[in-house]
């Protein structure tokens, strides 16, 4: 979450035109284990084989011999608003790292521990608990053998704006740090990391001032960002972008910039990664859906060995209190260039062939 105050564009606000104004679905106190344990539930408390709850926010999937990683960034700690960013109600905690879990079934999820820890003695580190590290994604380098991670790295204010880059010689760490970046001296903020059907890997990342996204294509070994870039969504103020690919198209879903509160997502297609990219409108029918069911996108999942199925990730923040944001999957389904999200209290992966809602 790039927590900058942004003017949504009116255009937003017109492709939610259908949604109705219900704010959707309020988060559950209860677990996400209290019925079926093999259900997703979203927006209620998700725990590990521990019993200890998941923390592992903004985070992406990295799916390998039939194991899932989760990354994301792991929140601990008193919430509080730097005096920067109280008129905009940027509230923030201390970073602590990345955190990895491993499940098997989606459902079922190990920690491995914080595979990305912070800086605690340097102030001038990039990892620095000082700093931002958000948004972190990992993909596998075939060619060089290693696991590569690029986040969001920025300074209290977000005036840092950079991207940085972390290696592993396992998927479950630890990742070495190496740098951050200004991809061909642009700002980055809000990212996701994207791995092609052959072998290549882009970044996409909100850039000027989060007015406009860009999107570069990485060197071969995944470690800096190549001349090769283009400019997309030109002045439409988007963020928290998740790609994929189906059928030999690309999908973007998107945010609109309001901070912590929640807004309407929009989908864009293309047939080139770097575009032209059709924007479609908002991807989330029904109640909730000019919120994105209170949540923001992070990622979206294709289902191992289920072609065409998908998992939709996002967080339902919570900027009093942002350890306690909670995750909101659902299964997003694709016809044609039509993509659709809606709500579900509870669903489940019936089987590997993909996700089924239940009700």
């Amino acid at each position: 979450m790039t927590r900058l105050r942004c003017v949504v564009s009116v255009a937003v606000a017109l492709l939610c035109g259908a949604c109705t104004a219900d704010p959707g679905p309020e988060p559950a106190a209860s677990e996400q284990t209290a019925t079926d344990p093999g259900a997703f539930r979203p927006g209620e408390v998700w725990r590990d084989v521990d019993g200890q709850v998941i923390n592992a926010h903004a985070g992406g999937i990295l799916y390998e011999d039939g194991t899932y990683y989760w990354y994301g960034q792991y929140m601990e700690g008193e919430t509080w608003a730097p005096g920067a960013n109280r008129a905009w109600g940027g509230t923030r905690v201390d970073v602590v790292g990345v955190s990895c879990y491993s499940s098997r079934d989606l459902r079922h999820w190990k920690r491995a521990g914080i595979v990305l820890p912070a800086v605690k003695d340097d102030p001038s580190h990039d990892l620095h608990t000082s700093k931002v590290v958000e948004r972190p994604k990992v993909v596998r380098n075939e060619k060089t053998g290693k696991y590569v991670m690029w986040m969001h790295i920025d300074s209290e204010d977000y005036s840092y704006a950079r991207a940085g880059v972390a290696v592993s010689d396992t998927p479950t760490g630890p990742f070495v740090y190496l740098r951050s970046v200004r991809p061909n001296g642009h700002m980055s903020r809000d990212m996701t990391l994207f791995k092609d059907d052959d072998g290549r890997a882009y970044l996409f990342f909100s850039s000027e001032n989060n007015a406009t996204m860009h999107v570069v294509l990485l060197s071969e070994d995944y470690l800096e960002p190549t001349s090769e870039w283009k400019r997309l969504f030109v002045d439409r103020s988007r963020e928290a972008p998740a790609v994929f690919k189906h059928d030999g198209r690309y999908f973007i879903v998107t945010s609109g910039c309001t901070g912590w509160a929640p807004n309407p997502a929009e989908y864009a297609v293309a047939e080139s990664i770097m575009g032209p990219w059709e924007v479609e409108g908002n991807p989330c029918a029904g109640d909730g859906c000019d919120t994105t069911f209170d949540a923001q996108s992070t990622f979206v999942l294709p289902v191992a060995d289920a072609p065409g199925r998908f998992i939709f990730m996002a967080d339902r923040w919570r900027p009093d209190d942002l350890p306690d944001s909670r995750y909101v999957w659902l299964p997003l389904r694709v016809e044609g260039d039509a993509v659709s999200i809606e709500w579900k209290d509870e669903w489940r992966l019936d089987s590997p062939a993909g996700a089924t809602a239940d009700r």
